[in-house]
């Protein structure tokens, strides 16, 4: 395992991750037409010489650098990051430009390029992410100011997606110009989606009675959201609480999990009621 110093830290997390005290982040010019902003360009580029060691610590948490990118495709909750960080060094080393199309992510190594989804509206983006973070729980990737004004979430601040990881030449069908019935880079009236589901996993057993007496536990302790028990066709007994209506009130979940003295869990995102026991 790989340790920094402090110092190498602060310079190997770039901008989105100070750890000294800051002015409040937010935006800056408005951005009048944000689908005419071009996607990034996924190109074959080395592993930069920065912000990929195996592994890094930041709040005393361990997070490691996935060895590969290939094929990787996530759900969760997507954040982004503004004014204050502009100029900046990123992890990689590149100069944050918030009116670019990049990203930060915890795991992936840089650069790499993916799609982000908005499970919300099915706007699909294409970034870089050349940038470590975001490390607030229950966020997966931080968008650049740009990259979430295109992707329509600047008001909410949030947004539930799905990221996966493209490459040079990669033809999957983006958003579909209905009218023309042609790929469109960027959509001309947003696709109506089911509301997706928030659910936050705090355990899973192979065995459904075990599953109950952890239930049970988290109810005794004063667990106030819905706590149930989904099971899987992998014959797994997952528990879960939810569904839960946004990112704030996963937050709010997680925060009484921890206050219980339980893990906070990690965040499912689903397009669907699932059957529980």
């Amino acid at each position: 395992m790989q340790r920094l110093a402090l110092v190498a830290l602060l310079g190997l997390l770039g901008g989105c991750t100070s750890m000294l005290p800051e002015p409040a982040d937010g935006p800056g010019r408005v951005i009048d037409n944000p689908a005419a902003i071009p996607d990034a360009v996924p190109r074959d580029a080395p592993r930069s010489r920065y912000g990929n060691p195996d592994s890094y610590e930041v709040f005393g948490q361990t997070y490691r650098v996935m060895a590969s990118a290939t094929g990787h495709q996530e759900r969760g909750i997507a954040s982004w990051y503004g004014s204050k960080f502009h100029g900046r060094r990123t992890s990689s080393g590149e100069p944050y430009d918030m009116y670019a199309m990049t990203a930060a992510h915890k795991h992936l190594p840089l650069p790499t390029w993916v799609e982000v989804r908005h499970l919300g509206n099915n706007r699909r983006i294409v970034v870089k992410v050349n940038d470590r973070g975001p490390f607030a729980d229950n966020r997966i990737i931080d968008l650049s100011y740009a990259a979430a004004a295109k992707l329509g979430m600047l008001g909410a601040g949030t947004a539930p997606v799905e990221i996966r990881t493209v490459t040079p030449g990669d033809s999957r069908p983006r958003v579909r110009d209905v009218a023309a019935g042609s790929a469109s880079p960027a959509p001309s009236a947003d696709t109506p989606e089911p509301a997706p589901q928030y659910w936050l996993q705090v355990a899973a057993f192979g065995n459904a009675d075990n599953a109950r007496r952890f239930l049970e536990r988290l109810t005794g302790a004063g667990v106030r959201q819905p706590v149930r028990i989904q099971a899987g066709r992998d014959g797994l007994h997952r528990v879960r609480l939810g569904p839960l209506a946004s990112a704030e009130a996963v937050d709010a979940a997680s925060a009484g999990l921890r206050a219980a003295n339980f893990a906070t869990g990690h965040v499912i995102i689903m397009d669907e009621p699932t059957v529980t026991e």
